[in-house]
């Protein structure tokens, strides 16, 4: 048994409209399955594949207060196209974003809500993975959740150090997984999430059980009714374990 990632959940105040900015920046298409849900994904897409995370917004009207602890890098080929990417992305709403980072050669930048996420350098690992580079979640202990998450998906490790641990589809493609070491202190719910998904024929709540005893704990959201279940992984980031599929 195992799951993959298959999407990134993310809270928006106006899904419509951030689904909008975002399905422009990526080059994909937008649709809904309901109200308050925007879902982007590659055009002509065969959801789940793991040459793609896909992007999910739903509404929320809790405020952004603090940098959130999942972003994304988006990938460029050359220094010309960063700055393309950069420009263009302005032009779209995004902002420029200082989240302490210093001297670096990637670019910073905040979404129309004020989701951070980084315009990467031209690197050759990321040449292959699509318009989104990585999911990138910060941590305090990355071997310890390069761990866990080597056991609860199917995602091949490829590199783990004190300092980060990189992960992708054991497929060899679409996007990689990495966990930054970062002093910063997780405090309330993250606005932005990974959502995964067992394979058809397994059980949700053996699944459910299998992540509980790496390490997972469940999350309690009573009264509501919902088929998925909400766990979190052992620093406390929550995320989403889907029905199979």
């Amino acid at each position: 048994m195992a799951t993959r990632l298959v999407q990134i959940n993310m809270k928006a105040r106006d899904d419509s409209a951030l689904g909008g900015f975002w399905a422009e920046a990526l080059g994909w298409e937008i649709s809904s399955e309901g109200p308050g849900v925007t879902n982007l994904e590659p055009e002509g897409f065969d959801y789940p594949d793991p040459v793609a995370v896909c992007v999910d917004l739903v509404v929320s009207a809790e405020p952004k207060m603090v940098k959130n602890r999942v972003h994304v890098d988006l990938a460029t080929t050359s220094a010309a196209h960063q700055t393309q990417v950069v420009t263009r992305l302005t032009d779209l709403g995004a902002t420029l974003a200082d989240v302490g980072q210093g001297d670096v050669p990637w670019t910073v930048m905040a979404d129309p809500e004020g989701n951070e996420f980084c315009v990467l350098d031209p690197r050759p690992l990321y040449r292959d993975t699509g318009p989104i580079a990585a999911v990138v979640v910060d941590c305090a202990d990355p071997r310890a959740m390069a761990n866990f998450w080597d056991k609860a998906m199917d995602w091949t490790v490829h590199e783990v150090t004190d300092q980060s641990a990189v992960l992708r589809s054991a497929k060899g493609v679409g996007p990689y997984l990495r966990f930054v070491r970062t002093p910063d202190v997780k405090t309330g719910w993250n606005r932005v999430h990974l959502d995964v998904r067992p394979y058809p024929g397994d059980e949700l709540a053996v699944e459910a059980a299998r992540l509980r005893t790496l390490g997972a704990t469940a999350v309690d959201l009573s009264p509501s009714e919902v088929p998925w279940r909400v766990l979190t992984d052992p620093e406390g980031n929550e995320f989403c374990l889907l029905t199979p599929s």
